[in-house]
């Protein structure tokens, strides 16, 4: 386990990582035996090439508060209960990090991936923060935003404990969008419009082959369901992990070991009555904004500024 720092607390319990030079939390890393779903426990991938630094910008939250996009990632967090965050992060990057975090920063326990192995690595590097507990993984360059009463994590959550087994949040998505997320093939639950039982996981398929192998009863054609950015694992997972590393000897994705997930054992996708905003794409922090802001306080104030500025600007030409 490559962290910064380590340590063994009280029996049954493990503590890892610093916090600055201030040891990490080690409370609510103990080992939960009387039910196995019973998330305490939250691990944020944030080391990818390119993604590392999206957590760092501003944006403006809902109640009109400027805040770091990891700032709002914890509070999605926060909703669900959760005090322990192992956040994975490239080398360099902590101090960052404690700035954005702001007054949850004594909540985190950093966690080094050392070379950028890929995504199924950076959530191995925090194998021993997750001990044999089961949790809660939401990716670094997404933000969230419910329809309902419950935020999107709690949704998730609840999902979970009630299907005991792995559960992948998933949205519906259009076929122009699936070079950037994991998609399934499952079959809807008896008894649950927005429950799925996965029997396969492809990284970015192309349309074609989404086509041919990826359609789910009931969504409209031409849309999928794709990964949300958010999932709670389990000790298997992560064991099922380890094997495709040693396997693989190659850097392989989440959906790589999702797939394998469903070939071993239940695994569910949970349709999130939400949306997810993926800021590492083009226009991505942009579209975020927006989202957060018609959806907030200033939302009259965002629509007439908007209109303003389009009556500002002219349609760009297109040469001949």
């Amino acid at each position: 386990m490559d962290a910064i720092g380590g340590g063994v607390g009280f029996e049954g319990c493990r503590q890892i990582g610093l916090v600055g030079n201030r040891p990490s939390l080690g409370r609510a890393l103990c080992r939960n035996e009387d039910d196995p779903m019973k998330i305490q426990k939250a691990i944020i991938t944030a080391a990818g090439p390119g993604q590392n630094l999206l957590p760092l910008q501003r944006l403006v939250d809902r109640a009109g508060q400027e805040k770091s996009a990891l700032e709002l990632i914890i509070e999605e967090v926060d909703s669900a209960g959760i005090e322990a965050i192992g956040i994975v992060i490239r080398p360099g990057d902590q101090a960052g990090y404690e700035q954005a975090a702001g007054k949850y920063v004594e909540r985190l326990t950093f966690i080094v991936q050392p070379t950028p192995q890929g995504y199924g690595d950076a959530l191995l590097q925090a194998r021993d923060f997750a001990g044999d507990d089961s949790f809660l993984h939401l990716v670094g360059d997404h933000l969230y935003l419910s329809s309902t009463g419950l935020s999107c994590a709690q949704q998730l959550i609840e999902v979970a404990q009630a299907e005991q087994c792995p559960v992948s949040a998933v949205q519906a998505t259009r076929e122009t969008m699936l070079p950037y997320f994991g998609t399934v093939a499952a079959n809807r639950l008896p008894r649950f419009d927005h429950r799925y039982e996965i029997k396969r996981v492809v990284e970015k398929p192309t349309p074609t082959q989404a086509e041919q192998e990826l359609t789910v009863a009931g969504l409209r054609s031409g849309t999928y369901l794709c990964f949300f950015g958010m999932h709670v694992l389990t000790a298997s997972v992560m064991q099922i992990m380890e094997h495709l590393a040693a396997k693989l000897h190659r850097p392989f994705s989440l959906s790589e070991a999702m797939n394998e997930v469903a070939k071993r054992e239940r695994y569910v996708a949970c349709q999130i009555q939400g949306s997810r905003y993926n800021m590492g794409v083009k226009y991505g922090l942009l579209t975020t904004q927006l989202a957060l802001s018609l959806a907030g306080v200033d939302r009259d104030r965002v629509l007439s500024e908007m209109v303003e500025l389009l009556s500002h600007i002219a349609p760009p030409t297109v040469a001949s």
